[in-house]
Order: structure tokens, then C-alpha cells, then sequence
């Protein structure tokens, strides 16, 4: 190959992960693999192909970790792709439930119960 030929890039090459990302320059928000994201506006024309097929995949919500096997891309990725929907309010990103948050088994058991009675 001579150097001429270097520098074109050729059909079937893979892209550079920074290419899609936008660089190392932005800063991408906390993410957790369960963070579900949903899309608040359509693709545009002009979008990145990446961005335009998360506001496609995501009319419903899905997590960040199923967004990123879709994508077939790093979490990491991903996550800065998130963070520039985000900022442009084309995606919400809705946290998790904690784990804190849901009623202890024996409060629901009994409500069970209760309501079986009923």
C-alpha cells in the first residue's frame, strides 16, 4: 500500500471509537447500565447515524446496557452519545428505582394475605 492509499478510508473499515464519540473533549454524564432512556424527539437528517438509532430504539424506554448491545458499541461509548442527547433534550435519562425504595416481603405478604381474605 503506499502512502497515497493510507489516508483514504475505505468502505468495510471499522470507524475509530472517537470518531463516534466526538472526541475525547466531552465529558459524559453518570450513567448506570440500568438508567433507562427514552426519546423526547425524532432523528433528524443530519444527525450522527449512532444518535438518529437511539431515538429510533428508544420510543420505549430501555436501559442504557441494551442500548449499547443494539449498537454493538462500548458502554463507554455510548454513555457519551447519551450525554450529548441529553444536553440537546432529545433523551431523557430516568434513574433507576433504588432497591431501598420497594416495600419490605413481609409487608406485601401480608397484604397478600389480607387481600385474600377479603
Amino acid at each position: 500500500m503506499t502512502s497515497e492509499n493510507q489516508d483514504r478510508w475505505e468502505e468495510g473499515q471499522p470507524v475509530p471509537l472517537y470518531v463516534i464519540s466526538g472526541g475525547s473533549g466531552i465529558s459524559a454524564q453518570n450513567f448506570n447500565l440500568v438508567t433507562l432512556i427514552a426519546a423526547r424527539a425524532s432523528p433528524e437528517p443530519a444527525m450522527q447515524p449512532e444518535q438518529a438509532a437511539i431515538l429510533t430504539m428508544c420510543a420505549y424506554p430501555l436501559s442504557v446496557a441494551e442500548v449499547s448491545a443494539y449498537l454493538s458499541l462500548p458502554f463507554s461509548v455510548v454513555t457519551v452519545l447519551l450525554t450529548q442527547l441529553v444536553d440537546e433534550e432529545r433523551v431523557e435519562a430516568i434513574a433507576p428505582v433504588p432497591v431501598t425504595a420497594f416495600p419490605e416481603r413481609g409487608l406485601l405478604e401480608a397484604v397478600i394475605h389480607g387481600l385474600r381474605k377479603l
